[in-house]
């Protein structure tokens, strides 16, 4: 005797299982960093990827669903795909501090991060990142970053490459542009890691877009879960949904300046004696 629900029954189970994790492991798992958690994380970026002051790598991943109906074009993606868009910020252990899931496959990662909740909490200042602070072996300070590939513009709290043409006569330029690849490197890594524990990543969902938003959220959140996040979450409660990124509030900002200056320190930090690693010679 066997019996085999039906398609209906089991969508509805999938959709309530989903709630009750999103409701009940989000804020466990995906807390809002603290000050001393930033620091926390920069400390692993410097001391397993050689990058000092970094509070995670960011970058986008395009998850195919079936076009929904009456959507026109949003949905359709540079690989000619239908898509959403999980934007992630990665720490350097694979786990996901902030996701932001659901924006059009038509949208550059770029222009969903400055719409998202993590980008407009950078701009007004309400992440509890820590002050500027010096960088390892030297005097000179310099701000807390995320790093990112060159979807992203270039910010004094974001980090992205040289251009190509730059580098090719500039030394210190490669330098940086392969020690913030090297970092940014996590973010990949992580939906690597992801799209192997659930297959789910490697078929088109056919579910609506509402609900294939629900299921990537589970997913992060699982996959914080089976890793065992290394972010602390002593200020967090149940009933606070302010203690995770993915709820916090979108306000308004103006864009900083001195990005420019931030990324030539970096790049003369790498450089430098108290930056250089032993390994950089072989790829000049």
């Amino acid at each position: 005797f066997s019996y085999r629900l039906g398609h209906s029954t089991v969508c509805s189970i999938v959709k309530e299982v989903c709630d009750v994790i999103i409701k009940t492991m989000l804020y466990k798992v995906m807390p809002k960093p603290t000050k001393d958690d930033w620091k926390k994380i920069a400390k692993q970026f410097w001391d397993v990827w050689n990058f000092p002051n970094c509070l995670g790598a960011l970058d986008g991943k395009h998850v195919v669903i079936t076009a929904p109906a009456n959507s026109g074009s949003q949905f359709y993606n540079y690989k000619k795909t239908f898509s959403i868009v999980l934007l992630a910020l990665v720490d350097a252990q694979y786990n996901f501090i902030a996701v932001d899931i659901g924006s059009y496959g038509k949208n550059s990662d770029g222009g969903i991060f400055a719409h998202s909740n993590l980008g407009k909490s950078i701009e007004n200042g309400t992440l509890n990142i820590p002050p500027p602070t010096q960088l390892p072996g030297t005097n000179f300070e310099a701000p807390y970053v995320i790093v990112g590939d060159e979807a992203f513009p270039l910010k004094t709290n974001l980090m992205r490459p040289y251009p190509s043409g730059q580098q090719r006569h500039d030394v210190q330029k490669k330098i940086f542009n392969y020690r913030l690849s090297r970092a940014r490197r996590c973010s990949e890594n992580a939906f690597g890691i992801l799209g192997q524990k659930f297959q789910l990543f490697n078929r088109r969902l056919k579910s609506a877009s509402q609900y294939a938003d629900k299921l990537v959220l589970t997913t992060c959140i699982l996959h914080n879960f089976i890793r065992g996040s290394n972010i602390s979450h002593s200020d967090c409660n149940q009933q606070s949904a302010q203690c995770t990124l993915y709820n916090i509030p979108r306000q308004g900002g103006n864009a900083q300046v001195g990005a420019f200056e931030i990324r030539d320190l970096f790049k003369r930090f790498f450089s430098s004696d108290a930056g250089a690693v032993d390994w950089q010679m072989d790829m000049v």
